[in-house]
């Protein structure tokens, strides 16, 4: 929801700051099982089906959860949803250290996946201090949490190495704790919550929260950052693997690429709200389809591409991707305003969904058909499906506002 009244820009800045920062360190926490997996895998003797669950299952809980998060945050409150989320999932990284057994290492990573449903709250909480005009910008840059993926592949290998794998977590854990110290001590209720407790006005019920999902517009937007978002993290995971098989690059390099893959398709959502803003979200979507169409089908079909040529496009194609991630969330708050943590979850839900999907599709078709330019197919059609879907949706909106006119 949109603030009843203008935040005073000191506040505005302050929240989305705190917001920003504490969703980067949820981010690190949330991916730190693409490191010390490794180390579990060897110390439990892990089939790599075992290893894929447990590298995946905080990327799908935190995705499943978004929609439950963005929902409370909507009734209760950011500042307090966030501090308990936060909470929680700190917690599960600390007993992390202490699991022995597979089921308790599973136990633990449906704890620490809470970090990666934190997206939702801070999408509802900022957007709150924000008018219609700003918003795009605001949830640009507190979307560039993302780079707290690479924040756990630079600097995770290192104390791993150092301290091991239990150190590791607990140390994550410890700065988290720290943030969910220095977040509620610092933070505020958002205008919308402070005025409703002000009022003493009651909460809207669960079906008003849940109207907006049955459109098909909510949907729609779900598939575009099914693409933008689930699509990167996909390559993020994926990208390593890929440049070890087809160009022979050892873990360390392909690992550092990965991380510097992430870090500017991260940082450059700011600009895509900013573009949003500016230019609106429904331009930016068609450049970030049309540029990814290109970058898919070159990487699709040129298999044997240098390697050169390859990382100037995978980064063409990242940099397109952040720009589509806020140019979606600039979409919600304008046509939901009332309703931005339940639809911002459910799209955060299904974007986080095709993290979780798409490395498993990937890894399937690598199987079956011998060929690693097959994921970059499987991109090509979806991209293509959802710019299809975009255009149509586009023009029958145009023709019904001509004819009514």
């Amino acid at each position: 929801m949109t603030a009843p009244f203008p935040a005073a820009p000191g506040e505005a800045r302050r929240a989305l700051s705190l917001s920003t920062a504490a969703f980067t360190v949820c981010f690190a926490v949330w991916t730190i099982f693409s490191i010390i997996g490794i180390q579990i895998k060897q110390q439990l003797g892990l089939s790599e089906t075992q290893f894929g669950l447990l590298v995946g299952l905080p990327i799908l809980t935190g995705s499943l959860v978004r929609i439950v998060l963005g929902i409370a945050t909507d009734r209760l409150g950011g500042r307090a949803v966030y501090t308990l989320t936060m909470l929680a999932a700190a917690v599960a990284a600390f007993l992390l250290s202490w699991a022995t057994t597979w089921p308790q290492m599973l136990l633990a990573a449906l704890g620490v996946g809470l970090a990666g449903g934190s997206f939702a709250v801070g999408v509802a909480y900022v957007s709150r201090f924000y008018d219609g005009a700003r918003q795009g910008t605001a949830l640009g840059i507190f979307g560039v949490g993302n780079v707290g993926a690479a924040v756990t592949k630079f600097a995770a290998p290192f104390v791993m190495i150092a301290l091991g794998w239990q150190a590791t977590a607990q140390i994550w854990a410890g700065a988290l704790a720290l943030t969910v110290l220095a977040f509620w001590a610092l933070s505020k209720d958002d205008p919308v919550t402070a005025a409703r407790r002000g009022s003493r006005a009651p909460l809207r019920s669960l079906r008003a929260e849940l109207a907006p999902l049955g459109n098909l517009r909510v949907w729609r937007f779900s598939a575009y950052y099914f693409f933008s978002f689930g699509a990167f993290v996909a390559l993020a995971l994926w990208l390593p693997h890929y440049l070890i098989g087809v160009y022979g690059f050892d873990v360390k390099t392909a690992g550092m690429i990965g991380a510097a893959y992430s870090i500017p398709a991260s940082i450059f959502r700011a600009y895509g709200g900013v573009l949003s803003d500016r230019v609106g979200a429904r331009g930016v979507m068609y450049a970030t389809f049309l540029v990814s169409l290109a970058a898919t089908g070159i990487l699709a079909l040129l298999p044997g591409l240098p390697v050169a040529g390859f990382l100037v496009v995978i980064f063409v194609l990242g940099f397109v991707m952040s720009l589509g991630k806020a140019a979606v969330y600039k979409h919600i708050p304008t046509y939901y305003p009332r309703n931005v943590g339940a639809v911002g979850g459910l799209v955060g839900m299904i974007g986080g969904l095709g993290g979780f999907v798409l490395p498993l599709l990937f890894g399937w078709l690598k199987d079956q058909t011998g060929s690693w330019s097959s994921c970059f197919g499987v991109l090509f059609l979806l991209v293509s499906a959802c710019m299809v879907w975009m255009h149509l949706s586009i023009r029958r909106m145009s023709l019904s506002a001509a004819q009514a006119a």
